[in-house]
């Protein structure tokens, strides 16, 4: 794996994994966003990764990772997932309160120690919000089960997984009783606004677009695997 990797840099190429997963492709005033930082530090940090062999920039298109920012990113995440896992497995933090805590967590340890979190929980597979925890071997299979946005009225779906970890959109979440598990179904969707309602537990609620987004959900008699693709992404260890 590439020396003198710095924190900082661990959390653009996660940042950069993070967006690439859900767009495809890493918009640099995306990554401004997600990352909370001026302009001019996103454009200076992607040439600098990008004369590393850490990415690939198109001009108007955005980032992407290169193959071993690839295995960087997922070692990041995986440590990520794991802190996560651990806060509230055994310390009892709330789902969303362990995003932030993790993010800090992450640069600090080692893959010896992320191992042996993973051996005191037992191997989780995703973190309590769903999303899969890389292997130590590198690698991560997605899946790509549908955004409840896109169901249509009268479908119905478990939520298996929250693709915003951020402590806001937990909150509304817990807020509408939605979380892991829970059945959602789509009453009504409306076009020119962009809205859906659903109905959690009898109840009626009307979500914007970009929280019905993040909000991905197995449909209700679609078998484990029926209809959903699996995306691998792979990338070597170093021994």
């Amino acid at each position: 794996m590439t020396e003198n990797i710095t924190s900082q840099t661990e959390e653009f190429l996660e940042s950069i994994y993070r967006l690439q997963e859900r767009d495809g492709v890493a918009k640099t005033s995306n990554l401004v966003r997600m990352l909370r930082v001026a302009p001019g530090t996103v454009t200076n940090t992607v040439e600098r990764l990008e004369k590393r062999g850490l990415i690939t920039h198109e001009t108007y298109k955005g980032v992407k990772l290169s193959e071993e920012g690839i295995t960087i990113a997922l070692a990041v995440l995986r440590k990520h997932r794991l802190s996560e896992r651990l806060l509230t497995d055994v310390l009892r933090m709330d789902w969303d309160q362990v995003h932030e805590a993790a993010c800090r967590l992450e640069h600090g340890i080692t893959d010896e120690v992320a191992q042996n979190i993973e051996n005191v929980l037992e191997g989780p597979q995703t973190c309590p919000h769903g999303n899969p925890i890389p292997p130590i071997h590198g690698g991560i299979a997605e899946e790509r089960t549908p955004m409840l946005l896109e169901l249509k009225p009268g479908e119905a779906g478990i939520a298996t997984r929250i693709t915003d970890e951020g402590n806001k959109t937990l909150q509304r979440l817990e807020m509408l009783g939605l979380r892991l598990g829970v059945s959602v179904e789509v009453v009504r969707r409306d076009s020119r606004e962009g809205t859906v309602t659903v109905r959690i537990d009898g109840t009626e609620h009307v979500l914007g677009p970009k929280i019905a987004s993040v909000i991905r959900v197995k449909r209700l008699g679609e078998d484990s695997h029926a209809g959903q693709e699996v995306e691998e992404w792979t990338a070597k260890t170093e021994e």
